[in-house]
């Protein structure tokens, strides 16, 4: 196997505290949709945290006009994008926290050199970088090097679909094989998978410890290689992958 000389990292939840947050805002906004339709269902963050993890905004409001069978108007989709873009940088400027441990580990990884460092993401690239800004990770990442598969793609697409890996994978002059994904979701792990890179599943920012072991095993089922619970395995982790 060739050797692995670039990590491509997932952002929300597995950089940065950030899916509550954004889920907080993309709430309100569905209900709006869901309340000018008519249609009397509503949803908590949380409850659209378990429907559609891993989903930028775009594709949350595609399943639910599928789930809700109704149609939205192109401009009026990309008006609530917008609107949910904004919404989420307030609320991460405001309150966005690191993942526990993480800045220690890539601090590590940025003075060692080993690897070339990553951001692929499915979340708006202004929202990513509001984030990794927010907790002063943006030094760890050359600004070319942070990718949105809701920005930086000719068609704005999410995880699960591959695009924004491959692209990634194109732009950085990186075959599969030589890459490594953490990523903490079925669709960022899937998105991945499909690309063809191994993935360290990330389980830490999961909530108690029944939800952080059906999540392990959604992840391996997935086809993840190696499951992290905590940052500080990272290098372990590592180890066991680059043993493949």
């Amino acid at each position: 196997m060739p050797k692995i000389t670039e990590i491509f990292f997932d952002c929300d939840n597995t950089l940065v505290l950030s899916e509550e947050l954004a889920f907080e805002a993309c709430a309100d906004l569905a209900n709006e949709i869901l309340e000018k339709r008519d249609i009397p269902d509503r949803y908590t963050g949380e409850q659209l945290i378990q429907d559609f993890v891993g989903q930028n905004f775009r594709g949350m409001m595609i399943s639910l006009q599928a789930k809700y069978k109704f149609e939205m108007a192109k401009d009026e989709l990309e008006e609530y994008v917008k609107r949910e873009e904004d919404k989420v940088i307030e609320k991460l400027n405001a309150k966005a926290q690191s993942c526990v441990g993480v800045d220690a580990e890539l601090e590590k990884l940025h003075k060692s050199q080993k690897y070339g460092l990553a951001v692929v993401s499915s979340s708006a690239l202004r929202r990513v970088r509001a984030s990794i800004k927010k907790v002063d990770q943006e030094k760890y990442f050359n600004p070319d090097h942070v990718f949105s598969a809701a920005t930086s793609l000719p068609k704005p697409t999410s995880k699960p679909d591959p695009a924004i890996y491959l692209h990634a994978l194109e732009v950085r002059n990186k075959k599969p094989e030589e890459v490594v994904a953490v990523e903490d979701s079925k669709s960022g792990a899937l998105s991945a998978i499909r690309a063809g890179i191994p993935v360290i599943g990330y389980v830490g920012s999961y909530n108690g410890d029944d939800k952080k072991i059906e999540m392990a095993q959604r992840l391996e089922e997935l086809g993840v290689k190696v499951i992290m619970k905590d940052w500080a395995e990272f290098e372990k982790c590592m180890a066991e992958i680059e043993a493949l």
